[in-house]
């Protein structure tokens, strides 16, 4: 008889430390161990927690900010950099499924970064890396397009589990892209804030938004989704306001987000957090997204694949494509020095 998976998941409503990875490791790592102790399996953290989420594309013009630009660079870390190590290691120690956000340092370009989101198993490996499709709005100011390569869906002992990043929980075509693939536990990732309009306007409700998100992919597909946001504490509105009392004003009004779980009915099944920082706990079966099902199953029988057809591109994107290793031999070159090392 087929066995459902059972598990207990964790979602952080957490800050980094901005500007600074190797503090926001420690956290994060500790934050782990808490949650771990706890009794998770899953433990999901919010968009870009290493080491900061760009707010300040969104109330200062861009000449203003290149001294933030530089620190984040500064705090971004690589996939295969040692901070990402020390995560993994933790997470095999306590046998834990660990998702989290980062600033992802492009190994050839000192000034391209991606808004990233990766996937690690209870083995301590590398089980996912996706890189946001689309920067939303003056995000587009910090981060790179990413590319298809990490709509993936990885297959676990607890389920298979897919992720997306912030806005793009509103893009339909990456929300069937995992369900496709199977998907029946999602992480959701978010910023802390959002200012869209000038003081005292009406503007985007960043915890409405998330609600209506998270919940419809959780009913649409039948599916567990788990909300990790991030957090802005008091000491960053500090950091990017620079006593400028327009700029802490919009910081202090934009809308706060929240972090919860949501059930395949599309409402949540943990507690809500969204005025302080903590974790979220809720305890996932899987055997739940059955019944639901029947009624719709928008990747079987509730469809028609011969009305409708997708196609996804997962090529990784590089600069550029070399088709040949091979370095050509020239009279007086000698072909076993580096290309940057050899003298005419």
């Amino acid at each position: 008889m087929k066995q459902y998976p059972r598990f207990k998941a964790a979602a952080c409503h957490a800050a980094p430390v901005y500007f600074d990875a190797h503090a926001t490791v420690d956290k994060a790592c500790a934050w782990i161990e808490e949650a771990a102790r706890n009794g998770a399996e899953l433990i999901a953290f919010p968009e870009a927690f290493i080491a900061s989420f760009p707010v300040w594309s969104g109330v200062w013009a861009p000449v203003d900010v290149h001294e933030f630009f530089c620190k984040l660079v500064a705090s971004s870390v690589e996939v295969n950099g040692p901070e990402i190590a020390r995560i993994r290691g933790v997470a095999r120690r306590h046998g834990v499924f660990v998702s989290i956000g980062i600033n992802e340092a492009s190994p050839i370009s000192d000034g391209c970064i991606y808004d990233t989101n990766i996937l690690i198993g209870d083995d301590g490996a590398l089980l996912n890396v996706h890189r946001k499709l689309v920067p939303t709005y003056w995000e587009k100011l910090t981060w790179s397009n990413g590319d298809g390569s990490g709509l993936r869906v990885v297959n676990t002992r607890i389920g298979r589990i897919g992720a997306l990043v912030c806005g793009e929980n509103t893009n339909g075509l990456a929300r069937f892209a995992l369900l496709a693939q199977g998907e029946n536990v999602h992480i959701s990732s978010f910023s802390p804030r959002w200012p869209t309009h000038p003081p005292g306007e009406a503007a985007y409700d960043l915890e409405a938004a998330i609600r209506l998100r998270a919940g419809a992919h959780a009913f649409e597909g039948k599916l567990f989704n788990i909300v990790a946001s991030g957090f802005l504490p008091p000491e960053a509105i500090d950091i990017i306001s620079r006593d400028n009392a327009r700029a802490r004003q919009l910081l202090e009004e934009a809308s706060k987000s929240v972090s919860l779980i949501m059930g395949p009915g599309g409402t949540p099944i943990s507690n809500v957090l969204k005025e302080e920082e903590g974790i979220a706990y809720a305890d996932i079966d899987l055997s739940l997204c059955v019944v639901p099902k029947q009624f719709q199953d928008v990747v079987g029988y509730y469809n028609r694949f011969d009305v409708f057809q997708l196609k996804v591109n997962r090529r990784a994107l590089v600069a550029a494509e070399f088709v040949s290793e091979q370095i050509p031999s020239f009279e007086g070159l000698d072909d076993s020095a580096p290309a940057s090392e050899t003298e005419a």
